[in-house]
């Protein structure tokens, strides 16, 4: 398919290429220390964004040409248990940081429901929006200006303020420590409007701004163009459903789904950073 100078969403770009390739662990060796030639590593991982972009069944790769089915998954899952691509996530986070700077003030935080047909999957559950079908849930936790900084996973079910400390708990890079004349505020809609969130958020030293029932009706009325401020949570939830892959979860296992999860992420944050072109 050749090289990608620019990003266009379905290969890895030159540059998105050199932040990958080194976090990729060293080729084992062949038991037998012979082997057909291995598919080359940005092949693979071609593939692996053609699934994730498309939502595209691994069997269909064998029509694209990009690379078999079986290497790419094979592929896919040693990464995935080398951590790959929660580190590829992690480094576009630093380096956002190091360029622009991560907006600490005002985090958000949201919850979406996604479909998950395959029964046999952990962490599912029944979707009470969705007539009792499976589905899952993530737990997605931005920075002022979008940028995902934590995501966790369970079954659709599970109530977002039950996977309010495991998010907070989940942020994979060093934050700065709030101050009177700085402090990080914590923007909730009205689903985590409990006292229990409010210790939460105080325990890891954030100031919970939660919109109770109905007053942010009422501040739609009063204002107009109002827009809260959690917003970006919600624009990035979006953002990941444009990656068919994760918009139904079809992964069986948890870290494989959570994998898809981080590598869209990092995706999303290397765009942010501007160094793609």
């Amino acid at each position: 398919m050749g090289l990608v100078t620019k990003d266009d969403g379905w290969r890895i770009p030159d540059e998105l290429w050199e932040r990958m390739e080194p976090l990729l662990p060293p080729r084992k060796p062949h038991p037998l220390g012979c082997h057909n030639p291995r598919v080359p590593d940005r092949q693979a991982m071609n593939a692996i964004l053609f699934v994730l972009r498309t939502g595209c069944q691994w069997n269909a790769l064998n029509a694209t040409g990009i690379c078999s089915s079986s290497s790419a998954h094979r592929r896919f899952v040693e990464w995935t248990e080398a951590g790959v691509f929660q580190a590829f996530w992690r480094e576009g986070l630093l380096a956002y940081d190091a360029l622009k700077g991560l907006d600490w003030s005002w985090l958000a935080m949201d919850g979406a429901m996604t479909k998950a047909p395959l029964a046999g999957s952990k962490k599912p559950g029944p979707n009470p929006t969705d007539r009792g079908k499976q589905g899952a849930k993530r737990s997605l936790l931005t920075d002022g200006a979008g940028l995902p900084l934590s995501v966790v996973i369970a079954g659709a079910n599970r109530h977002d303020l039950k996977l309010a400390r495991s998010t907070l708990a989940a942020i994979g890079v060093p934050r700065p420590v709030p101050t009177p004349e700085q402090p990080q505020g914590l923007c909730l809609d009205k689903g985590y409007d409990y006292d229990e969130v409010r210790d939460l958020a105080k325990a890891f030293q954030f100031t919970a701004h939660i919109r109770a029932r109905g007053e942010e009706a009422e501040a739609i009325k009063k204002e107009a163009g109002f827009k809260a401020r959690r917003w970006v949570v919600e624009r990035t939830h979006s953002w990941l459903n444009r990656f068919r892959r994760i918009l139904i979860r079809w992964e069986k296992r948890t870290d494989t789904y959570l994998a898809m999860l981080h590598l869209a992420c990092g995706i999303i944050t290397w765009r942010a950073t501007g160094l793609l072109g």
